[in-house]
């Protein structure tokens, strides 16, 4: 595991170089400031790490651990997966990464021998339902699609349906992630999740929010407006491997209260990992700390 995210930090790990040539044993604060500060936490986050850390200027291993921690106290909980199908409602704009997220999501699930079920239900772009067509036919798991303009709900209802009598265990389903306006896109995210309901009560059992981990903290507002509209359960963060502004993740831990779940650290469809708070904390703090205890 620990591998896998140090490939998705590598370009922050190598941000932390610059300013931190040589490891420490203890760190000065000023020094510490810069590090959060330049991976991309925000400010008032990084002051606020600085309050809580002990009063002396340098400041251990252990110490700093203890208090970044506790931004992933939401890190915890999680949904079951006991319901089948257990059905997944996918939201995120365009371009975050979303049908890519979605095929390595379904990959993950049979490789744990489970079927999965896809719906295409972002009927507002043609490139959206052929591209997850295409994934699809890439991973070898069954797809329900129609038209480019048809109702997405209609696709939401079929999918869930298709696999309830197909006793399908996994049903992840893909939405529009812009339409004409802020208001159109929200009415029809909030139809989706009541015929989802309508199909097979209780679903969607898993909101899930995918964010582009290139835009750091900017990704934040977004994020809270998706959640405004439809209570998102969980997120996704993906292109960590691509920025070096991984200590965003701390920024939308915090301001949303909400799991991550998943990065995304490569291309590939074994490149979704499942996010671990602790492997994520210690791979940073390795890169400034001689001890890697804690």
């Amino acid at each position: 595991m620990f591998s896998f995210i140090k490939k998705g930090l590598d370009k922050t790990l190598g941000a932390i170089k610059e300013i931190l040539p040589e490891k420490v044993e203890k760190i000065d604060k000023t020094l510490l400031e810069e590090i959060l500060i330049e991976s991309d936490i925000p400010y008032e986050l990084v002051e606020e790490i600085i309050y809580y850390l002990p009063p002396s200027q340098k400041v251990a291993r252990e110490d700093v651990r203890r208090v970044l921690k506790a931004y992933f106290k939401y890190d915890t909980s999680s949904i079951t997966t006991v319901q089948t199908p257990f059905v997944e409602l996918v939201i995120g704009v365009n371009g975050a990464g979303k049908t890519t997220t979605i095929a390595k999501l379904a990959h993950n699930y049979k490789k744990e021998n489970k079927s999965v079920l896809l719906g295409a239900a972002d009927t507002f772009r043609a490139a959206a339902i052929e591209q997850l067509k295409s994934w699809a036919e890439k991973i070898d798991v069954g797809i329900i699609y129609t038209q480019q303009g048809h109702d997405p709900s209609a696709v939401a209802f079929d999918t869930i349906s298709s696999a309830v009598a197909k006793k399908i265990d996994h049903v992840i389903i893909d939405t529009a992630g812009r339409l004409h306006n802020q208001v159109n896109l929200a009415n029809e995210l909030k139809k989706i999740v009541r015929i989802c309901d309508k199909a097979y009560a209780g679903a969607p059992h898993r909101k899930i929010l995918i964010l582009d981990g290139t835009q750091g903290t900017s990704a934040i507002n977004q994020a809270k407006a998706f959640h405004e509209m439809i209570s998102i359960d969980a997120i996704i963060i993906t292109k960590l491997d691509g920025t070096a502004k991984g200590g965003s993740l701390f920024g939308i831990a915090k301001a949303l209260e909400l799991p991550i779940i998943y990065v995304g650290v490569g291309e590939g469809r074994d490149d979704l990992i499942s996010f671990n708070a602790d492997d994520y904390i210690d791979t940073i703090l390795d890169s400034i700390f001689t001890n890697t205890n804690g």
